[in-house]
């Protein structure tokens, strides 16, 4: 980061921080808990726009003013013809997920922004990146006993692509890192933009 600028990830997701990490981009994580219940006919990029902002505002407000600093908040929709499917609570609704899933192409949808803060909160960037991903047809069987590792517990879907779950994905179109949870070539993108990234990389 430019060397008067610090980064706060408003994310308690350890793949984006370890995203961040390999980037060799230093932050700190500050994160903060929103609604994420899904309007009725909401749209996928609509809620996304609407939930990523309603985090950038309340990380920026549990910060202290007066340092300068670049927010950055981010979540990731996993969307089957039209249909948001958010984190499961448990093995029955994982089980469910990867049922719709298999043997289809479905979108990983992640928006993330990012924001200025020294005193005020100034909103600088919104950008959703789609990947899409096809899973491989699996027996019920199959699908049951990966639900029941409970790896996709707190992921999208239901599942981890950089886990056990990658045996169900045959191919991807766009980025990697989106269904992860980040688009790093995209963000490192609007940074060098922004002019927040010195001597990038190194």
């Amino acid at each position: 980061m430019a060397s008067d600028m610090k980064l706060i990830l408003g994310s308690a997701s350890p793949r984006r921080a370890e995203l961040l990490q390999q980037l060799g981009i230093r932050f700190d994580v500050s994160p903060a808990e929103v609604d994420e219940t899904v309007f009725a006919g909401e749209p996928a990029e609509a809620y996304l726009e609407r939930v990523t902002l309603l985090k950038l505002r309340a990380v920026a407000a549990q910060l202290p003013r007066g340092a300068r600093r670049v927010v950055l908040v981010a979540d990731t929709s996993v969307v089957r013809d039209g249909q948001i499917l958010g984190k499961p609570a448990g093995v029955g609704e994982a089980f469910a997920m990867l049922q719709l899933l298999a043997g289809r192409e479905h979108r990983v949808m992640t928006c993330y922004r990012l924001g200025y803060l020294e005193h005020e909160l100034q909103e600088v960037v919104c950008h959703t990146e789609t990947t899409w991903v096809a899973f491989r047809d699996c027996s019920e069987d199959s699908l049951l006993r990966y639900a029941r590792t409970g790896e996709g517990f707190d992921k999208a879907g239901g599942y981890a692509i950089q886990g056990v779950g990658a045996y169900l994905v045959e191919r991807i179109r766009g980025s990697y890192a989106n269904v992860v949870g980040l688009p790093t070539c995209a963000l490192v993108r609007d940074l060098e933009r922004l002019g927040l990234l010195e001597e990038f990389p190194g």
